[in-house]
């Protein structure tokens, strides 16, 4: 069976796996003429991508989607779609603000809200994971953080909603998505300025006051990063969730050790087995020539970063699912100077959502036949996953 790969291929996003294993034996460098795609699976060339912004920049962003691509992609993500000298300089005025500190102070509140949305579900008995919780909860992390007020909050939620899901694997952006777009960044213009005149202690306050001497992010750029925000620190962790959910479901030998003490280890290897992002788009600057194929300027790369999770010349026996094993070398988060620079906020919203889940129940299961996933070029994970849960006796 000839080897075909695209990032648009919905039987290949429900499972994409078994091909990840054949591109990274068969075709470590994959030509795809019809999406103009060049693909990079095995570990050490999505490693070595990934911390080489000189040959493969960032500059028409991270999604290979026509709304998304191009040199307006830093408009949906900010520093994320800079190469240096001018990432470095955002990253480092908002490194000023997003500080661990300011993560740590977080988790008393954290916890309170991740009890608040799963008591009526734990009382309840079945609840789907995905709607009535891992959509909420990191929405309502990132408000908290940012410093938006709880009256805007459902109205936030229901905005990055309109943004983020999608269960048909279309490629454009619909009608209402841009909407909520436009939206949302009417609302956030209007809560900086707004805060420009009142600091509180909040990310958006520290952004306003981020400084390199005489260098402050402008309003604008606060409202990137504030957009980004929806994606980079709602969607991803709302999937990974999910996607440890299901996978510690489909394990029962690893939920019994998650169970026990282990939602560190949950969280971790979840990152790497199933990552809710599959794929980082890059561009080249120069040919390159790696594994005899040479890769053209100017060309639009795919780096697979699910594919390289599983790369067996890394991690052993990478297809099982095993709290035991050293997830050090994941690259679920990125690497280089584009490593996300909320994953420790992500760790810990996944480590107090599902440890606060594990403290109420005993035990779950899902409705394998009512699930559905969430189709996406570069995200993984799930729009549906109906549980059933057992308390305590």
């Amino acid at each position: 069976m000839n080897l075909s790969y695209s990032p648009f291929d919905l039987d290949i996003q429900d499972d994409p796996y078994p091909v990840y294993t054949r591109l990274r034996e068969e075709a470590p460098v994959y030509r795809n003429e019809t999406d103009d795609l060049w693909v990079l699976s095995r570990h050490a060339d999505v490693v070595a991508a990934l911390r080489d912004s000189s040959r493969f920049s960032s500059i028409n962003g991270l999604r290979i989607e026509p709304a998304f691509w191009g040199p307006d992609a830093e408009k949906f993500f900010s520093f994320v779609a800079m190469d240096p000298p001018k990432h470095t300089r955002m990253r480092g005025l908002v490194s000023r603000a997003f500080t661990q500190r300011r993560v740590q102070e977080l988790q008393p509140r954290l916890r309170q809200i991740a009890h608040s949305h799963l008591q009526p579900l734990v009382e309840a008995g079945t609840f789907d994971l995905m709607t009535d919780f891992a959509a909420r909860f990191p929405t309502d992390v990132i408000s908290e953080l940012v410093g938006v007020p709880e009256a805007d909050r459902d109205k936030l939620r229901d905005l990055g909603m309109a943004i983020m899901y999608r269960e048909d694997g279309s490629t454009d952006l619909p009608p209402e998505a841009f909407a909520a777009i436009g939206e949302l960044v009417g609302y956030y213009t209007e809560l900086t300025i707004e805060r420009a005149g009142e600091r509180r202690d909040d990310l958006l306050s520290g952004l306003l006051d981020a400084a390199d001497g005489d260098d402050r992010l402008t309003p604008e750029e606060i409202v990137g990063v504030l957009i980004l925000l929806v994606g980079a620190g709602i969607e991803t962790t709302m999937l990974l969730l999910g996607n440890a959910w299901h996978a510690a479901w489909q394990h029962p030998e690893q939920r019994a050790k998650a169970f026990a003490g282990r939602v560190e280890d949950w969280v971790e290897e979840s990152l790497r087995f199933d990552p809710p992002t599959q794929a980082i788009a890059r561009t080249t600057t120069e040919e390159i020539e790696l594994h005899g194929v040479t890769i053209p300027a100017e060309a639009r790369i795919l780096l697979l970063t699910g594919s390289a999770n599983r790369d067996p010349r890394v991690f052993p026996e990478p297809d099982r699912f095993d709290l035991d094993r050293d997830t050090g070398p994941s690259v679920a988060l990125g690497s280089g100077r584009h490593h996300c620079l909320g994953a420790n906020l992500g760790r810990l919203e996944a480590r107090i959502a599902l440890q606060g889940i594990v403290d109420a129940i005993a035990d779950y299961e899902i409705d394998a036949e009512r699930v559905r996933r969430v189709y996406s070029s570069n995200d993984r994970g799930f729009a549906s996953l109906p549980t059933r849960v057992t308390a305590h006796r």
